[in-house]
């Protein structure tokens, strides 16, 4: 099977333009459900007529069509026996569209569709859907296929710009939502905020079922080089408050919100933006008149949370799918209808799991020439290491793996200022643990083998930081680590991840000597911080290199984001380390691999 090439005749509002939200959709011929026909005496006899329907909901897909980890060139297996892919949500749909009616569902994604896997980026970067006669995007040809009927937008859609975003949007059969996306001149929205359909029933009014779309604030900071003076997203809770009444005077009997923000309350980048990161559930105790809210971004599974609406005492039910295609969530909802109008009798969430599943053949038969390509791809050879590299201990120990991250960082910062005003500046550079598993072997080094040492499609910034605000930062980054005492049994277990911290929240930091005390209180664990073998001098000047996310304010690290940005780029951060592995051929620890940074207790190594 060939690319599919196929022009698309949809168009797509030019960025920044206000949208026309999306019109009722035409109903297919539904028939009442089975519960309807049920007798029941309501107000004199008369027989209660009922409808079910049942809404499916994916969330945080990241370019996973296949149960394929292109990272280690094999099937997907982890030890909890999980399965991933839209191949085997395929086959979930059509078995819960075999057994409900399929003129009694809705299927629906809460975002993050076209970023997160080798797949993904391939179609955004090597053979972009940007170029003049380029290929459908994997995900939009699956999730077509598959019959979504709309999709909010995540965070990570807007990863590869706009242009990206509008072409995927172009090439997708269903609209993508986010009611909280808008001009940034006009405050109009940028994309459909809402999707509506109508169910028929024979006999009776339609069912309305009002669909919203709520993405994330943050997108303001992570995605800034693309969004800002152009796009603006204000807070989920507002904009549900301006919508979700609008939906009920256009006779929705059912509200449901498809939002990308889970349900913790909490935001990772501190007060950078005034909205909050996580706010589905405030959403549902804030809004009244939403009956279900399926839940997306933070990579939770949730089969069913109850929250109470503060205005009305209803419960609004949300849900939220494990990530990468790995559950889909159901949300069956019982209409009554009465003196006239449909109504909500009640409400509940389950999930159901892909490893229960084979893939859809039709998926598989569809996108197998592109899933070669990609494998072919990512198998490419770029160099030979020396010896093997590993992240198994990078979270408390100075792994090299991590060095070559840094000095890869520092080398391209460096050419980009040098003959300028900055050039004799020192260059230090931050990088994350990203991942626990990631190993680049002795031998034969692919573009795979780095893909999974930076599995983020991050951009390289510069940043001119003073020495008393990298020791700021360095203070930050250490209450990644939970407080042990001296005298304690050390669990690298239990050692990381203070306070939910993510390991992609902890940063070592290039070109400086400190230790970092775990057995003091966070915000005093910074010792013995050295720079050229001098303790460091709060006025000494650095230039930073960061990746695009800590530059934007991501992870809420102290000073980064407002310190003066002095260069950066589009070419992401991994395509730098392939090119670096590239041009030296060989992979040797000793040419970028240093000790920097070492966990104490008292002064005493822990390792």
């Amino acid at each position: 099977m060939a690319l599919n090439r196929r022009k698309f005749l949809k168009k797509s509002a030019v960025t920044g333009a206000g949208v026309a939200v999306a019109g009722a959709a035409a109903a297919p011929a539904a028939q009442a459900s089975p519960a309807s026909q049920a007798g029941g005496a309501k107000g004199g006899g008369r027989p209660v007529k009922r409808y079910a329907l049942t809404v499916m909901g994916t969330t945080d897909l990241h370019g996973h069509v296949f149960n394929w980890d292109y990272f280690k060139d094999a099937e997907y297996a982890d030890k909890a026996g999980n399965a991933q892919g839209l191949a085997r949500i395929s086959t979930l749909v059509n078995e819960v569209r075999a057994e409900k009616g399929r003129a009694h569902t809705l299927l629906l994604d809460a975002g993050d569709t076209i970023q997160g896997t080798p797949l993904a980026y391939y179609y955004a970067k090597v053979d972009p859907i940007t170029a003049e006669g380029g290929p459908v995007h994997p995900m939009a040809q699956a999730m077509n296929a598959i019959g979504y009927d709309a999709a909010a937008l995540g965070n990570h859609e807007f990863n590869y710009g706009i242009d990206t975003l509008r072409r995927f949007e172009a090439q997708c059969d269903f609209p993508l939502l986010g009611a909280n996306a808008v001009d940034a001149t006009t405050l109009r929205p940028a994309f459909p905020p809402y999707f509506m359909k109508r169910f028929h029933v024979p006999g009776l009014p339609p069912v309305k079922v009002a669909v919203l779309g709520l993405t994330n604030p943050g997108i303001a900071i992570w995605d800034k080089a693309y969004v800002q003076g152009k796009l603006a997203f204000p807070g989920l809770e507002e904009q549900a408050a301006k919508w979700v009444p609008k939906l009920k005077s256009m006779g929705a009997d059912v509200v449901v919100v498809s939002a990308h923000s889970g349900t913790s309350g909490t935001s990772s980048y501190g007060d950078q933006v005034p909205y909050v990161e996580n706010a589905a559930a405030n959403v549902a105790r804030q809004v009244p008149d939403i009956d279900a809210i399926l839940v997306g971004h933070a990579h939770v599974e949730i089969p069913e949370l109850k929250v109470v609406n503060e205005s009305t005492g209803r419960t609004v039910v949300l849900s939220e799918p494990l990530c990468y295609a790995e559950r889909l969530t159901l949300f069956d909802i019982e209409l009554v209808f009465s003196r006239g109008r449909w109504t909500v009798e009640s409400v509940s969430a389950s999930l159901r799991n892909s490893s229960s599943v084979a893939d859809d053949p039709a998926i598989t038969k569809l996108l197998a020439d592109e899933h070669e390509q990609v494998v072919a791809y990512v198998n490419q050879v770029v160099g030979k290491a020396t010896q093997t590299l590993t992240t198994v201990e990078a979270r408390y120990k100075d792994a090299p793996i991590i060095d070559l991250i840094t000095t890869v960082q520092e080398d391209v910062v460096r050419a980009a200022l040098a003959g300028t005003e900055y050039a004799s500046l020192p260059v230090i550079a931050q990088a994350s643990p990203f991942s626990r598993t990631s190993e680049i072997p002795a031998g034969e080094v692919t573009i795979r083998d780095l893909s999974s040492l930076y599995v983020y499609d991050n951009t390289l910034v510069a940043k001119l930081m003073t020495g008393a605000q990298v020791r700021a930062y360095l203070e930050y980054s250490a209450e990644y680590f939970v407080r042990t005492a001296a005298d304690a049994v050390v669990d690298v277990e239990t050692l990381t991840n203070a306070n939910g911290r993510p390991d992609y929240n902890y940063d070592y930091v290039s070109g400086l000597r400190y230790d970092i005390d775990i057995a003091r209180a966070a915000g005093e664990r910074i010792t013995n911080l050295t720079f050229g073998g001098a303790p460091l001098d709060d006025a000494q000047q650095f230039v930073f290199a960061v990746n695009n996310y800590r530059a934007n304010g991501g992870g809420a690290f102290p000073f980064v984001a407002s310190a003066k940005e002095l260069w950066s780029e589009s070419t992401e951060i991994r395509t730098r380390i392939a090119e670096w592995v590239t041009a030296k051929g060989v992979l040797d620890p000793r040419d970028f691999a240093s000790v920097d940074w070492r966990l104490t207790r008292d002064g005493t190594p822990v390792f």
